[in-house]
C-alpha cells in the first residue's frame, strides 16, 4: 500500500530572510497598486488584475472516496455553490496580445468547519495557475520576480505587445529543446492558449486533513477539452480571451474535475520548494469533486466589473483542514490581504465574504 505523508506542523521550515522578502513583496505590490489605481481611477488587483470570465456553478463532492481522500471539504459527499474567476497574471489590465500565464480561482461557498486563523466566512478558495510548478523557490526569489513586474507596470502597451511576441518565440524555441522558462512566461512569453482548455494547478502544497497535497482543476466536458492546446487569435482583439471564453460558455457551459495529489515523500515532494514537480507516477492526481457550470454569459460589461470588485480570492480563505503550506504561501497571505485592503480603501467599497451566488449581481 502507498504510505501518504501525515501532516504535522514540522513539515514547514522558516528562513531568516522571510520577513525581509515579504516586506519587499509588499513594496512591489504598493507600487503596482498605486500606479494602476491612478491610471484607471479605480483600484484593481495587484496581480491577476484582468478577469476573462466569471463562471457560476456547483461543486459536487464525490461519494465513496477512500479515507485518505475523504478529508476536509471532501470528507462527505455534498454540493456547494461556487464561482470560478479566469484571469491572467499581470497587475495591470492589458491588451490580450501581451500574453502571460492563465489563472483560475475557484471559490466554494457555504463550507462548514474549523476555519483558518482570522477567517470567519464560509468559503473555501483554490487559487490555481496553468502550470504545475511555481516560478520561484523562495519568497526572496518571488520578490525579485515581482519587482521586475512592478518595474514594467504603466509602461507603453505597444512596447509590451512587441516584447511579448518576441518572448513567445524564445519560449517556443526553449520548449522545442525540451525546456521552459518560468520567468520568460511570466514576463510575456507564455503561449496564447485558450483559458477553458487548460488544466490549472495550486503549484504550492496544502494541508489535506491528515495528509499533504497539491490541487488541480481539469476540464473534462467536450466543449472545454476540444479547446485544449488551441491558440487564441489576439490580433487587433484587446479582449479576445473574454470574447472566446464567453462564446464557449454561452453555447456549452462546462464541467471540470477537482483533483488531489497526495504527498508520499517529503524529499522528492517538498513543501518548501514549489519549483519542484511532484512525480505523478509516484502519486497521481485523483478526482475528488466536480465543478459544473450551466451555459451562461461569463462576462457582461458594466456588470462583471462590479462582480470583480465584490470577489476576493486568497489561498488563506478556507478551512484549517486545507491550510496553505510553505514560505511562498505564508508570503502570499500578507500580500493578498494588503491588495484586498488597498482595493477596499481606494474604491470605498469593503470586500465582503460572498455567502451565496445571489450576493453577486444578477
Amino acid at each position: 500500500m502507498t504510505r501518504f505523508v501525515p501532516f504535522d506542523p514540522s513539515v514547514e521550515t522558516f528562513s531568516s530572510d522571510e520577513a525581509d522578502a515579504i516586506a519587499s513583496l509588499k513594496t512591489s505590490f504598493k507600487q503596482i497598486l498605486e500606479t494602476t489605481s491612478k491610471d484607471y481611477g479605480h483600484a484593481v488587483r495587484g496581480v491577476h488584475a484582468k478577469g476573462h470570465g466569471i463562471i457560476k456553478g456547483e461543486v459536487s463532492v464525490l461519494p465513496g472516496l477512500p479515507p485518505e481522500l475523504a478529508q476536509g471539504l471532501f470528507a462527505q459527499p455534498g454540493s456547494y455553490e461556487a464561482v470560478l474567476r479566469l484571469s491572467t497574471s499581470p497587475g495591470d489590465i492589458l491588451d490580450d496580445a501581451v500574453s502571460s500565464p492563465r489563472g483560475a480561482a475557484l471559490k466554494v461557498l457555504g463550507v462548514a468547519g474549523e476555519r483558518l486563523p482570522g477567517e470567519h466566512g464560509g468559503e473555501q478558495d483554490f487559487v490555481l495557475v496553468n502550470g504545475p510548478v511555481f516560478g520561484a523557490p523562495t519568497p526572496a526569489a518571488f520578490a525579485k520576480n515581482l519587482k521586475l513586474l512592478a518595474a514594467t507596470t504603466d509602461r507603453a502597451e505597444g512596447a509590451k505587445v512587441a516584447l511579448s511576441t518576441t518572448l513567445r518565440v524564445v519560449e517556443g524555441a526553449l520548449e522545442a529543446l525540451g525546456g521552459k522558462s518560468a520567468l520568460i512566461s511570466l514576463l510575456g512569453g507564455a503561449p496564447e492558449v485558450h483559458p477553458l482548455g487548460e488544466t490549472y494547478y495550486s503549484q504550492t502544497a496544502y494541508r489535506y486533513g491528515a495528509h499533504i497535497a497539491k490541487i488541480s482543476l481539469a476540464p473534462v466536458s467536450p466543449g472545454l477539452t476540444e479547446r485544449t492546446g488551441d491558440l487564441v487569435d489576439v490580433h487587433n482583439r484587446p479582449d479576445a480571451l473574454r470574447e472566446d471564453v464567453a462564446d464557449v460558455m454561452i453555447e456549452h457551459g462546462g464541467i471540470w474535475e477537482l483533483r488531489v495529489q497526495l504527498c508520499v515523500d517529503l524529499e522528492t515532494m517538498p513543501v518548501e520548494d514549489p519549483t519542484v514537480l511532484w512525480d505523478e507516477k509516484a502519486s497521481p492526481f485523483v478526482t475528488v469533486a466536480t465543478f459544473t457550470a450551466a451555459p451562461q454569459t461569463s462576462w457582461r460589461n458594466g456588470v462583471s466589473q462590479s462582480e470583480e470588485d465584490l470577489l476576493s480570492y486568497s489561498p488563506w480563505h478556507g478551512l484549517a483542514a486545507h491550510q496553505p503550506l510553505g514560505a511562498i504561501n505564508r508570503a502570499r497571505r500578507e500580500v493578498y490581504e494588503y491588495s484586498a485592503d488597498f482595493r477596499a480603501r481606494v474604491n470605498q467599497c469593503p470586500v465582503h465574504a460572498i455567502k451565496m451566488l445571489e450576493d453577486l449581481s444578477d
